[in-house]
């Protein structure tokens, strides 16, 4: 018997168990936000508290505690308590599917710790991956048996009632032995801590919420709409560290990986917690959850791009000052998607799964980059969309331009998308000077220094300063929707 082990445990399933019952109506719209608000907390806290209950359990130290958090965890543990693990483990993972609706599931894997670090990575990945693939290898045949669907009725009170609000106010979390696969507010057999900064004892979890208007409870997306800026409108905003798990595995040593997964998990952690409770987002947005490389908030529209920026300058200068040693981008830059509800009372889980799916796009195009109002956009870019945003809405705003001037320039960009194609005049938006000629049409009327200087901005951002052709930027699209949601109020 070997002298440690390491045990890895893992919960696969969470977006399909998250995303479950999506549809809610306007009836239960409270209710469905309160339900998906306890299971973000739940999937966050269970990969916290069960590491450390086990090793409560056992009686060992706090310090075995490698990492946890992000759906998974990394223990090292005595060889003799191997089996006395797994029985504990097998416990909660049969109330951690019962609970989802059989939807997520904890799978582990123990191997010795033994050899390069690189080595026992891999054992411990293919023993996850033959669970995963294999998940009715321990069956018996048993799953072929009719069963009894399970109701989920019980678990979204558990979620909504024992989680939910009651973790938001909570100074502690327990853990008991009868309930294995629960987590509650308070005292239990074991508790420990909640905290947004990195303590021994604590545990961190980002939980601000956006206040409602009396105070007493979390404000619910219709009214953090009618915060926005403008049009009311919510959303969501996702991000999600590019190429994380590349970075976690070109790590020499579990004494260098444990101390780099804590260092993101504290990052988004702690500068979320941070960010949130400024002036300018406090009763704007509230968190979903902050993982180990990702976070998911929801909100007022308006004050979803600011967090986004804010979260990307944070993120770029924690990076600056923590990787620097490390060569290589993977890790370094992160990218976001924001989805907007199509109306006041859409559900908070079918926004959210919008948002995945824009944040998969952005990915899939480019690293380092945002999905936004309908474009995918390179940080340095968006900044640009910002500042000719502030020009647009100037122009509107100081000069009483008319909607129907920001309905002009948006059809530039569908003219262009239509350019060549037959029965439309490709040289419409091809050459500069007829480009220039119906901006002189569209920002007419007056002759205004100031006026005139503006003007020439925002041709110079739409088309660029230094071409023979007009080739649109994407950010002025960007720019243009944004400047009409925020004058549209």
């Amino acid at each position: 018997m070997p002298e440690q082990i390491l045990l890895q445990g893992k919960i696969l399933g969470t977006e399909e168990f998250l995303l479950a019952g999506s549809t809610e109506g306007r009836a239960t719209r409270s209710a469905g936000e309160d339900v998906l608000a306890g299971r973000f907390q739940w999937i966050t806290l269970i990969c916290e508290v069960l590491p450390r209950a086990l090793l409560a359990e056992l009686g060992l130290a706090r310090i075995l505690l490698g990492s946890s958090g992000g759906g998974q965890f990394l223990v090292v543990l005595p060889g003799e308590v191997r089996e006395t693990a797994e029985t504990f483990l097998r416990q909660a993972a049969q109330q951690i599917a019962e609970l989802s609706g059989l939807r997520a599931s904890l799978l582990w894997a123990v191997t010795d710790n033994l050899g390069d670090w690189a080595v026992i990575r891999k054992r411990l990945n293919d023993e996850l991956e033959r669970k995963r693939f294999t998940p009715l290898a321990g069956s018996n045949g048993n799953a072929f048996q009719p069963f009894a669907a399970a109701s989920n009725s019980d678990a979204d009170a558990y979620f909504a009632r024992e989680l939910g609000a009651k973790i938001r106010e909570a100074s502690r979390v327990g853990w008991s032995p009868d309930n294995a696969g629960k987590v509650t507010a308070g005292e239990g057999k074991f508790s420990w801590n909640l905290s947004s900064n990195l303590s021994p004892d604590s545990i961190m979890l980002a939980r601000h919420a956006a206040p409602s208007d009396d105070g007493k409870s979390a404000a619910p997306v219709q009214s953090l709409a009618r915060r926005a800026q403008g049009r009311s409108i919510w959303g969501v905003l996702r991000g999600d560290v590019d190429n994380f798990g590349l970075r976690l595995r070109r790590v020499h040593s579990i004494e260098e990986h444990v101390p780099l997964s804590v260092l993101y998990k504290q990052f988004f952690a702690g500068e979320l917690e941070v960010l949130c409770s400024l002036p300018e987002f406090w009763r704007k947005v509230t968190i979903l959850y902050a993982g180990g490389d990702d976070f998911a908030v929801y909100g007022s529209w308006d004050a979803l791009i600011a967090l986004a920026r804010e979260v990307q300058r944070l993120f770029h200068r924690f990076t600056e000052e923590n990787l620097k040693e490390y060569p290589g981008a993977e890790g370094k830059t992160i990218s976001m998607a924001i989805a907007l509800a199509p109306e006041i009372f859409y559900p908070l889980a079918s926004v959210y799964e919008e948002a995945g799916r824009n944040l998969d796009l952005a990915k899939a195009a480019d690293k380092d980059c945002i999905y936004i109002l309908g474009r995918i956009l390179e940080w340095r870019h968006l900044n640009d969309a910002a500042d000719l945003k502030d020009t647009v809405t100037r122009l509107v705003h100081d000069f009483r331009m008319s909607k129907q001037f920001l309905y002009q320039l948006r059809s530039f960009y569908r003219h262009e998308a239509h350019a060549g194609t037959p029965g439309l005049p490709a040289e419409e938006v091809q050459r500069t000077w007829r480009f220039q000629r119906r901006f002189n049409r569209v920002l007419s009327g007056t002759r205004d220094r100031e006026f005139q200087k503006l003007r020439s901005h925002l041709v110079n951002e739409l088309v660029g300063r230094k071409t023979a052709e007009v080739k649109l930027r994407p950010a002025g699209l960007v720019a243009l929707e944004w400047a009409r949601l925020i004058t549209e109020g």
